[in-house]
C-alpha cells in the first residue's frame, strides 16, 4: 500500500502540515498499525498480534503500585494532612518544581552507582525524551546541518531530530563484524560523507545504552568519541533513557563519568556534552512524559528552559515523582530489582530464541534483543528482510521491528522487544516463531544439540499449542505494503 501527499492547492496548508518527511511510513510504525487492528488478549483474542515492537518497561510496575499504596498523601494531593491541589492546579513557569528537580537529579546519580553527580540547576525538563532531544537540535544547530548517528538507531529520531528542525542525519556506518561498536574508521567516513553533501557537522548523538542494540558504550568508545569531538569543535549528545536498565557486565559508564575520569568537568569541551534523560524506560513511565535536559552550557540551559514552556511536564506529576523519588530505600530496591527482573525476562528470550536456531546480539542493558534471523532471508537483500518481517506479522502473528527500520546496513537484524508483556504470553511468542522456523526452515537451522535437536525436544502445553494453531486459522488476508 503506497502512501501518499494530499494536494495542497493554493498553499492552503504550510510545507511542514503537507510533507512526508514525519517518518510514520516506516515499517517500524506500520507494525504497531497491524497490531492495532488485531491485537492479542490472552481471553478475547489469542489469535491475536502479539506486540513485540514496543519498548516499554512492565516488568516492576508492582513496585511502584505498593508505593503509592503505601504513601497515599502525594497522589491525593496532600502534605501533613492538608492538600495542595490548589497550589498545584495554578500557573507554575517552566523552571519547574526545585524539589523535583532535586529528586531527579539525585536519582539520576544513584543509577549511575553515584560516581557522578548532577547539579540540579543545569537540568531541564521536557515532556519526554522525544522533546528533549529536539529542543537540543533547535538549540545546537540550523536546519540543514548535520548530527552524526551510529547505525543501527531507534526508528523515531527520523521524526524527533528531523521533522520540525530541518536538521540532517548523517548516519555513522557500524556493522556486526565488531558487534556494532563504533570505530575511528566509521566516525571520520561519517564526517566526510556530510562534507560531501555540503552538509556542516554540528554534533554526534549516541544512544547508550543502545537502542536497539541493549548494548552498553565501552569506555574506548566513549573516549573515542570525546577525542572525535574534541578534535572536530562539535557538540555530543548522549542519550542515556536506558541508563537504568543495565543489568550485568560490562556495567554502564555514563559519558559524564568520563569527563570526569579525564578531568574535563570545567572545561570548554564539557559544555559541549549534552546528556537527555526521562522516566520512561528506567521507571516504566513513558504516560507520565517526564524528560529532561542536562547541560554545562548556561546557554544552552537557558535557551531550552524557554523552548520548554512548549511540552511542560505538569505540576501534579512533579510533585507526585518528587515524593517518590525522594525516597532513597524504594529507589535503591526498585533499581535493583528492577534489572534483576530484567535480566533475567532477557534470558527467558535468548534462550527460546536458541531453541528455535535464532541468536542474539549478546547484549547487558535494555527493553530488548538484536536478533538475527540472517540465515532465513531468502536472499541478503532488505527485500528479503520485508519478505521475511511480513510472514511474521501477519502468519506468525509478532509484530517485531525490522533492521531496515533501524538503518541498519545489513539486512537480517530485527529488534525484539520482551518487556511490555507478561512471562506466559512472551512464551507463547517464542513458541510460535519456534514452530514457524521449524515448520519452513528445517532445512537451515542448526543441527547440533543447541539447534534442530533441541527444536525437535521442546513442546509446550496442549493449550498453547491449541493457540498457535487458532492463529494460524484466521482467515484474514496480509495487506501488501
Amino acid at each position: 500500500k503506497q502512501t501518499t501527499t494530499r494536494p495542497n492547492p493554493m498553499g492552503i496548508l504550510s510545507r511542514k502540515a503537507t510533507c512526508n518527511t514525519h517518518g510514520q511510513d516506516s515499517s517500524y510504525f506500520l507494525g504497531w498499525e497491524e497490531y492495532e487492528k488485531n491485537p492479542y488478549d490472552e481471553a478475547t483474542n489469542p489469535a491475536g498480534i502479539i506486540q513485540m515492537g514496543l519498548a516499554e518497561n512492565q516488568l516492576s510496575f508492582d513496585l511502584i503500585e505498593q508505593w503509592l499504596a503505601a504513601n497515599p498523601d502525594p497522589a491525593s494531593f496532600k502534605r501533613d494532612g492538608g492538600s495542595v491541589f490548589r497550589d498545584l492546579a495554578l500557573f507554575q513557569d517552566y523552571h519547574g518544581l526545585p524539589a523535583f528537580k532535586k529528586a531527579l537529579v539525585e536519582f539520576m546519580s544513584e543509577i549511575r552507582g553515584n560516581k557522578v553527580t548532577f547539579d540540579q540547576n543545569k537540568i531541564v525538563l521536557t515532556a519526554g525524551a522525544t522533546s528533549a532531544n529536539e529542543t537540543l537540535m533547535f538549540c545546537l544547530a540550523e536546519p540543514g546541518e548535520a548530527i552524526l548517528l551510529p547505525t543501527p538507531y531507534y526508528p523515531g529520531f527520523d521524526r524527533d531530530l528531523k521533522w520540525r528542525t530541518g536538521v540532517e542525519i548523517v548516519p555513522i556506518q557500524c556493522t556486526s563484524a565488531n558487534g556494532f561498536q563504533i570505530t575511528e574508521t566509521a566516525l571520520e567516513q561519517a564526517y566526510l560523507d556530510a562534507k560531501t553533501r555540503n552538509l556542516k557537522v554540528k554534533g554526534v548523538l549516541v544512544t547508550n545504552p543502545s537502542n536497539p542494540l541493549g548494548t552498553t558504550l565501552t569506555r574506548p568508545e566513549l573516549n573515542l568519541l570525546v577525542n572525535f569531538i574534541s578534535d572536530k569543535q562539535i557538540h555530543l549528545i548522549s542519550d542515556e533513557i536506558y541508563a537504568g536498565t543495565a543489568f550485568s557486565s560490562p556495567g554502564y559508564v555514563s559519558i559524564m563519568e568520563v569527563l570526569k575520569d579525564k578531568k574535563l568537568e570545567h572545561t570548554e569541551l564539557a559544555d559541549r556534552v549534552h546528556v537527555v534523560y526521562s522516566l520512561s524506560k528506567d521507571l516504566g513511565l513513558p504516560g507520565f512524559r517526564v524528560g529532561a535536559i542536562y547541560s554545562n552550557d548556561d546557554r544552552v540551559v537557558s535557551a531550552a528552559t524557554k523552548m520548554s514552556s512548549f511540552g511542560l511536564v505538569s505540576s501534579q506529576t512533579q510533585y507526585l515523582l518528587a515524593a517518590l523519588l525522594s525516597d532513597k530505600k524504594f529507589t535503591r530496591n526498585y533499581i535493583a530489582e528492577s534489572q534483576r527482573r530484567l535480566k533475567q525476562r532477557q534470558r527467558s528470550l535468548r534462550k527460546g530464541l536458541e531453541k528455535a536456531g535464532i541468536s542474539c546480539l549478546k547484549s547487558n542493558a535494555g527493553l530488548f534483543c538484536w536478533v538475527d534471523m540472517r540465515h532465513l532471508l531468502e536472499a541478503n537483500t532488505f527485500e528479503a528482510e520485508m519478505k521475511l518481517w511480513k510472514k511474521i506479522v501477519y502468519e506468525v502473528k509478532l509484530n517485531i521491528s525490522p533492521g531496515s527500520s533501524c538503518h541498519c546496513v545489513e539486512p537480517g537484524w530485527f529488534r525484539v522487544c520482551f518487556a511490555n508483556m507478561s512471562e506466559e504470553t512472551l512464551e507463547l511468542a517464542v513458541e510460535r516463531l519456534r514452530m514457524f522456523v521449524e515448520e519452513n526452515y528445517n532445512d537451515v537451522i542448526p543441527r547440533s544439540r543447541s539447534g534442530h535437536e533441541m527444536l525437535k525436544g521442546l513442546r509446550k502445553k496442549n493449550l498453547t499449542k491449541w493457540v498457535f494453531r487458532l492463529s494460524y486459522s484466521s482467515d484474514r488476508e496480509p495487506e501488501e505494503r
